[in-house]
């Protein structure tokens, strides 16, 4: 503003973020939720892994402290000015520049431990977040009303989103913005990410839209309500109250206008819903439940896929489906908008988190069926055995990085193939110890 089941560490959920650009989150989608009670979601990697995206960014540099933060500044406005920043907008965004070294420690931080799906879920559309997002829709209803008329993108999701990314505006992260990426451009993981990011928020500060001490968010550079990152406020961003600045932190017209207008120019299909949940027949084949296995909802009827309550399916053109909890789970049909969803952050979790939040505030119920809650996902360490154990099988999940991308998932489904096991590729413990077992023997 960064399989179904796991929480990537967060180095590689960041670096995981940059494949759709420019997006409001790109590589500091994590850190743009600043809900405390929302950490990053889980996350299936976008790499080909072992899903080696940290190593696909740059190399985590030798930490360095402020003495040399003076100099890289320095470095940069020069840069800055070469290329035509004013020197009013580099004296104001760089005199009073503050190393944070709190920014280089959340950087670098690689959480061991996962979070699955269904907890995410439950914080993510939360009683109390549900409530909190009927009243908020309710009292803007006049600007998303307005945001819809223009962009096609209905109140209930451009809410939801806001729900997502900073529990309605109660915390949409605390640091200032120039000291964040200036300080993640002179020793973070992602410099040129950082550099980027630093001159398009120079052209917010020339425009005129934020005085540098409001600009203000995540220690990753999302900022704002809905956690644009500065290159998508560029492109996005939008003045809806007419007051001549596009102010994503103290308008909630320019808030909405702007998240819609991001969801519109990637493709929002209006009047389309993004999906519902479903019923899978018994002798589904659980490998077409990928999202990626796309036919029109007649088509998935036909195979034997039910709605799951009274309601009929969505009419969808190109649906997938997905069981991000695999066969014990619940099932949802997904359809172009819900891939929209993904662009503003691609994560499974979080784009069902936010079409799910969209629902209860329209006033639609949650999911009904059991999530496999006695169900123990597996530590990142974990995941890094099972991928070895799936490579000495020969089943090629790639290089062992604890991330569940789409290779280690589809090895782990050729896995669950040859042992006559629904082939979901999710990953549990009981998983992990028949792999184990099985390359034990082959050794």
């Amino acid at each position: 503003m960064r399989s179904f089941v796991v929480a990537v560490p967060l180095v590689v959920f960041l670096a995981a973020c940059a494949t759709h650009a420019p997006a409001p989150h790109a590589a500091a989608r994590s850190a743009s939720v600043a809900d405390p009670a929302v950490e990053a979601p889980p996350a299936e990697s976008n790499g080909q892994d072992g899903d080696d995206v940290a190593a696909k960014a740059s190399p985590t540099p030798t930490p360095r402290n402020a003495a040399g933060f003076a100099d890289w500044v320095a470095g940069f406005r020069a840069r800055a000015a070469a290329r035509g920043v004013d020197a009013t907008t580099l004296n104001a965004a760089f005199d009073d520049a503050e190393y944070l070294p709190r920014v280089v420690e959340l950087d670098n931080r690689q959480p061991e431990f996962n979070r699955a799906i269904w907890d995410y879920l439950d914080t993510a559309v939360s009683a109390t977040r549900v409530t909190n997002g009927r009243a908020k829709l309710a009292a803007h209803r006049s600007a998303a009303d307005d945001a819809e008329r223009r962009y096609g993108v209905p109140g209930n999701i451009i809410t939801a989103i806001w729900g997502m990314e900073s529990n309605y505006g109660a915390n949409f992260g605390h640091y200032e913005t120039i000291d964040a990426l200036a300080t993640l451009g002179y020793d973070g993981r992602r410099q040129s990410f950082a550099e980027n990011q630093l001159y398009a928020a120079m052209k917010i500060l020339s425009n005129g839209d934020i005085p540098r001490d409001r600009m203000r968010g995540s220690w990753a550079g999302a900022m704002g309500n809905t956690q644009f990152i500065p290159t998508s406020f560029v492109a996005y961003a939008v003045d809806a109250d007419g007051d001549g600045r596009r102010d994503i932190w103290g308008s909630i017209p320019d808030t909405m206008a702007s998240t819609a207008n991001y969801l519109a120019k990637n493709g929002w299909r209006a009047g389309q819903s993004w999906g519902r949940e479903v019923r899978l027949p018994a002798d589904f084949d659980y490998s077409q439940a990928d999202g990626d296995t796309r036919q029109s909802s007649a088509a998935w009827a036909t195979a034997g896929v039910r709605p799951i309550d009274d309601r009929s399916l969505p009419d969808l053109a190109n649906a997938g489906i997905l069981a991000p909890a695999g066969a014990a789970g619940p099932a949802f049909m997904v359809g172009h908008n819900y891939r929209v969803i993904l662009r503003y952050n691609n994560a499974t979790a979080y784009a069902l988190g936010v079409a799910l939040l969209s629902d209860r505030i329209d006033g639609e119920p949650g999911v009904q069926a059991a999530w496999p809650r006695d169900t123990a996902v597996l530590s990142n360490s974990q995941t890094r055995a099972l991928q070895r154990q799936l490579n000495a099988l020969g089943y090629g999940a790639g290089t062992p990085d604890g991330i569940m991308g789409p290779n280690t998932r589809s090895a782990l489904r050729r896995f669950q193939r040859d042992r006559g096991l629904p082939a979901d590729g999710f990953a549990t413990q009981d998983l992990l110890q028949a792999v184990t077992e099985a390359a034990g023997r082959t050794y």
